[in-house]
């Protein structure tokens, strides 16, 4: 028996020593630094081991065959290695950096980010509304950041040299035709939509994706709320008026709804400005979203009404009795999109948006009434190869009828255009290591109003220099065609093109960001005329040109002083164009040299308090001065405002807000206006341009109903 089990061990003992296999090899990184602690192990068996300090591995296994070798470690993609179990010796393994890690580079040249889904946000959603001199206008809000222009009189986003018209907005990625409420000369505008529904901005100051298009200068892109977190009512009752908002949720779907009114008659009566006001403004607005889960699918329906109406009498140097000035509008816009993943990692996202604008304006003897109706479709397609290579492409439709009635005693004329764009877009994502990343993107546009064909490739660039900094760069070609004001008049014009060059520098790390950017604009194509006001009879041509280069600086800040955050912004500009009417090449009046924003919020926990503070300054804007030779060859005074708002929580969910705007009362000059003709002695008599009021004050009380009975409005002031 002893000689049979002798025998069968004998037998037996080569499958016991010759079966045992070695694994064994080193891993690295993409630099050949060897990575201490690798997982490598054998799928489907328990046969593994962890490179030592070395990056060395090694471990004895009993398998046989084809196996799969499996090397993974943190921050690092998983590699895996198919073969022969027994030709598994003296690996060299090289693991790639995880490009899903949160350090990893970004591309940021010329973009700004506010929302929770941005690794880096140099404003927060809430910041929209607690800024001092914002008075709860996003628009506002974004005029404390680098790379624009303070316009007080006017309110629209001047961004790098461009004027307003060069910057468009999206809300959800669909264009917004309309984006402003209209004003008179020197009362600066608002945006039309409230900031209470959006939870993300983008601001791109240039160089941004080729999905956008139609815009010289910046995009801005608000995206509204996915999802609620709880049902909830807001009531506002303020010095200018009242609101109330309200959000249902159910179980796969939701609803918000504000509204609000505005009526600054009462608060005239009170603080009379320079206006002599026949109707002070009044305004009734309403928004809502719907949002509905449909499978793995979103969709959203967004929709803002509101009409405005206002009549006043502005003093004039040309007409001792002054300027009549009368103006009602109405606006509705809506949009709907719906976004989806798909299989094997496609994302598809179609939508589109309808604007209805009515405007009746009395200047004088003159009645204008326009009217116009806007529409853009879009359909987009993501695909995610891999982690390192992403593509998104896509194709839309821009659509506008705009008609104007012009009469007054002398003069009738019907005039207007019908403008239709179509467009595509393709853009690659190539994100090499968590160190360097590349965009490259092409738009094509065709207008049917021109019979023109435009290309516009771009290109951004990121290189992470440090564990918390990075460099970026980019370049973009962008082109629009003109506004209604042009357009009306005549379509034998051709796009107007830009070309921006753009480099970045960031640096983040423990809750503080710091930011500092050049760039240079290049402007072909500008629509220039010959009259000083466009009309019927005015010759029209492409022959305009210029430039706007400088640097933009940013710092955020709230973690060095306790219970403090704040931020910094200035910006240089050097810029010049002749556009318009311009009979030289020169600085357009809008364009300040130097612009500073210092914004501050303290919160005073015994006091139950958040106290803001912003102090905005630029530089004198040129104006032309009739009585020395030259074209925009003077510049008005500096304009400077210090502003300050307090929210004190009377309880959890209710809330008083005071704010001032202007505290010290600065005597900004907005320009000059100057007399027609000249006196005997051969002097134009100008007078200056003020704001229609130095200051603003501001009273609200604010009160949130919710489930929870936690919410609040402070996010909301």
């Amino acid at each position: 028996m002893k000689i049979s089990i002798i025998t069968i061990l004998a037998l037996l003992s080569p499958f016991f020593f010759f079966a045992q296999n070695t694994v064994s090899g080193i891993v690295t990184d993409n630099s050949g630094k060897p990575i201490f602690g690798a997982n490598v192990y054998l799928e489907g068996t328990y046969d593994g081991s962890t490179s030592d300090e070395n990056g060395k591995f090694s471990f004895e296994t009993s398998e046989t065959g084809t196996q799969t070798l499996t090397i993974s470690y943190v921050s690092f993609e998983a590699s895996k290695i198919i073969d022969d179990v027994s030709k598994m010796k003296g690996l060299k393994i090289t693991l790639r950096d995880d490009v899903n890690s949160l350090d990893t580079v970004t591309i940021s040249a010329g973009s700004f980010s506010a929302g929770d889904n941005s690794k880096i946000s140099v404003l927060k959603p809430l910041d929209i509304v607690t800024t001092a001199s914002a008075l709860g206008d996003f628009v506002g809000a974004l005029q404390t950041l680098p790379g624009t222009t303070t316009v007080a009189e006017d309110g629209r986003l001047f961004v790098r040299g461009g004027d307003a018209g060069e910057t468009q907005i999206f809300i959800d990625g669909i264009r917004v035709f309309t984006p402003y409420s209209p004003t008179t000369n020197n009362v600066p505008t608002r945006g039309r939509y409230s900031p209470f529904l959006f939870d993300g901005i983008t601001f791109s100051t240039g160089g941004y994706s080729a999905e956008y298009g139609q815009a010289l200068s910046s995009v801005l892109l608000l995206n509204t709320i996915d999802e609620p977190a709880q049902r909830k009512t807001d009531i506002a009752i303020m010095s200018v008026g009242g609101g109330l908002g309200h959000t249902e949720k159910w179980e796969k779907s939701s609803l918000s709804v504000n509204t609000s009114y505005i009526n600054l008659a009462p608060y005239i009566a009170l603080l009379p400005d320079r206006n002599d006001w026949k109707k002070p403004f009044e305004t009734a607005s309403g928004e809502a979203v719907f949002r509905q889960k449909i499978g793995d699918g979103l969709l959203k329906v967004y929709g803002a009404f509101d009409t405005s109406d206002f009549e006043l009498t502005q003093e004039d140097i040309n007409q001792p009795e002054g300027t009549r000035f009368k103006l009602n509008n109405q606006n509705f816009y809506t949009n709907a999109s719906y976004s989806k993943m798909l299989e094997n990692d496609w994302t598809v996202f179609g939508g589109g948006s309808y604007t209805f604008g009515k405007t009746k304006v009395g200047i004088d003897e003159a009645n204008i009434k326009d009217i116009e109706n806007s529409a853009h479709l879009k359909l987009r397609l993501k695909k995610r190869f891999s982690n390192r290579f992403k593509l998104n492409f896509g194709a839309e439709q821009f659509v506008t009828d705009f008609n104007e009635d012009y009469d007054e005693p002398n003069f009738a004329a019907k005039l207007g255009y019908y403008n239709d764009i179509s467009a595509a877009f393709t853009e690659a994502d190539f994100i090499f290591s968590r160190k360097l990343a590349l965009k490259l993107g092409v738009r094509g546009e065709y207008s049917e109003l021109f019979k023109e064909f435009t290309v516009s490739p771009r290109i951004s660039f990121a290189y992470k220099t440090g564990k918390s900094s990075q460099l970026s760069l980019a370049y973009g070609d962008f082109f629009q065609q003109p506004e209604s004001e042009v357009l009306k008049f005549t379509n034998n014009l051709e796009a107007q093109h830009t070309q921006h060059y753009i480099m970045n520098y960031q640096y983040s790390a423990n809750n503080r960001i710091f930011r500092a950017e050049i760039y240079r604009k290049q402007y072909t194509n500008l629509v220039t005329y010959n009259d000083e006001i466009p009309d019927v009879y005015t010759t029209f041509l492409n022959n305009g040109d210029g430039f706007a280069q400088g640097l933009d600086l940013f710092w955020r800040d709230n973690e060095t002083l306790r219970n403090i955050d704040y931020w910094v912004s200035y910006s240089y500009l050097d810029t010049e164009r002749k556009y318009k009417n311009y009979p030289v090449a020169a600085t357009p009046s809008f364009a300040n040299t130097h612009n500073l924003s210092v914004v501050g919020k303290y919160w005073i926990n015994d006091w139950k308090s958040q106290i803001g503070f912003s102090y905005q300054y630029g530089s004198g804007r040129t104006y032309t001065d009739l009585n020395t030779p030259g074209f925009l060859q003077n510049k008005a005074r500096d304009y400077n405002s210090v502003s300050l708002n307090w929210a004190y929580l009377l309880s959890q969910q209710k809330i008083l807000y005071v704010s001032v705007n202007n505290v010290f009362a600065f005597k900004n000059v907005n320009g000059y206006q100057y007399a027609n003709a000249p006196d005997v002695n051969g002097n134009f008599a100008r007078r200056e341009l003020l704001p229609a009021a130095d200051q603003f004050f501001f009273v609200g009380f604010f009160w949130t109903i919710s489930d929870d009975g936690k919410d609040n409005q402070l996010d909301n002031l």
